[in-house]
């Protein structure tokens, strides 16, 4: 893509619409037809812009959202997202009666949760909701221990306020082949909660595996699964990668570019950057590009790092600044100001993964990818 194309823009992110449907029929293939599908979408889908994901996750036919915040659901229902929503992380008490309001679900996972709930007016519609149940993981999540008060307290609750549709837990170590005894351990756990629940006459929606645990553990597929990193082609570990790539293939949707905005020669001898951290050992070309880590390049990348220009590597000289990187072009013939810039994605027979930056970055990609600046476009492609 050339300057002209985007003659407004220094940086922009394109997402490929044909590797998320290759990606939605891998997870729809590999659960089956009875097993529901739930697109997680939070963190503004992985950094994939929340709106335009869930729109293209609906139109493929995918049965549930994922959500973290009621604000996220009501966004998407005033974006015409008509499938059920799923907020999975913590509600505010004084968001409840808006979630009624449009038609989302509710994770409860405390009694002092249970508690705010219960101070709803009854209405004929009900706010409805799932139970987090703790397996092991000890973040949210009711406790085994917890169980017969929870039942009572269910039992007693007065009518009209809510519906318990489903119940969830979530994986520790499920995305590594190699920790399946504590994964089996939780899924012994979530079946007791269960067996309880079924015997107490509740017929709920049972969903415990997110993305590792889709690809992995298939007892676990229950009703439902929840899958996130690998809607958006990326594999949740090394490990499931290293484990599961013959079974199924992902294809990263996501590809960060900016453009060069400067070219200059350097002699041998001098230093690059805030603080001079890096010394040239040779007369260089170098390219100013216009992106730094308020946009998400991790400052952890200086003098490590790489980008793609004209499909060849060139390394990332010197400190990260906060909206600039300069890399050495020496070795790469042409460059002008203008030129195409890869970030993470693909350049003629060169690629740079989102897993490869947070190696370098001591992190994971999903760090990596959620933490790309909101406000840089993205345009579905």
């Amino acid at each position: 893509m050339s300057m002209k194309k985007h003659n407004r823009l220094r940086t922009w992110i394109e997402i490929d619409k044909n590797a998320i449907a290759k990606n939605y029929r891998t997870f729809r293939r590999l659960i089956g037809k009875k097993v529901m599908l739930m697109t997680v979408v939070k963190s503004n889908a992985y950094g994939h812009n929340i709106h335009e994901f869930a729109n293209e996750m609906e139109e493929l036919g995918a049965d549930w959202i994922g959500v973290d915040s009621v604000v996220e659901a009501i966004a998407l229902r005033k974006d015409g997202v008509r499938i059920p929503i799923l907020v999975l992380g913590f509600t505010l008490p004084a968001l409840y009666a808006d979630a009624r309001k449009y038609g989302i679900t509710l994770t409860i996972s405390s009694f002092e949760h249970l508690k705010e709930l219960l101070k709803l007016k009854p209405s004929k519609k009900l706010l409805r909701i799932h139970l987090k149940i703790d397996t092991g993981m000890h973040r949210q999540g009711f406790q085994i221990l917890d169980a017969t008060k929870l039942l009572e307290q269910i039992s007693l609750s007065t009518p009209g306020i809510f519906l318990i549709e489903g119940m969830y837990t979530h994986f520790a170590e499920a995305k590594n082949p190699r920790s399946s005894d504590t994964t089996k351990r939780q899924i012994g756990e979530f079946e007791k909660w269960r067996v309880l629940f079924q015997d107490a006459g509740h017929n709920l929606i049972y969903h415990a595996a997110a993305t590792g645990g889709a690809i992995l553990y298939k007892q676990a597929h229950y009703d439902m699964v929840r899958i996130g990193i690998g809607s958006y082609g990326l594999w949740p570990s090394k490990e499931s990668q290293h484990s599961s790539s013959q079974l199924i293939q992902l294809h990263p949707a996501l590809t960060w570019k900016s453009l060069v905005g400067e070219v200059k020669d350097v002699t041998k001898g001098e230093r690059v950057g805030y603080d001079f951290t890096q010394r040239l050992m040779r007369d260089s070309r170098l390219a100013v590009i216009p992106v730094g880590y308020w946009h998400g390049v991790p400052r952890l990348l200086s003098s490590r790092g790489r980008v793609l220009i004209h499909g060849k590597s060139a390394g990332i000289v010197g400190r990260i600044s906060m909206d600039m990187i300069v890399v050495d072009i020496t070795d790469i013939k042409g460059v002008k100001m203008g030129d195409e810039v890869v970030i993470i994605g693909k350049q003629v027979k060169q690629e740079i993964s989102a897993n490869e930056l947070a190696e370098y970055s001591a992190t994971t990609q999903y760090e990596i990818v959620t933490r790309i600046n909101p406000l840089i476009k993205r345009e579905y492609v």
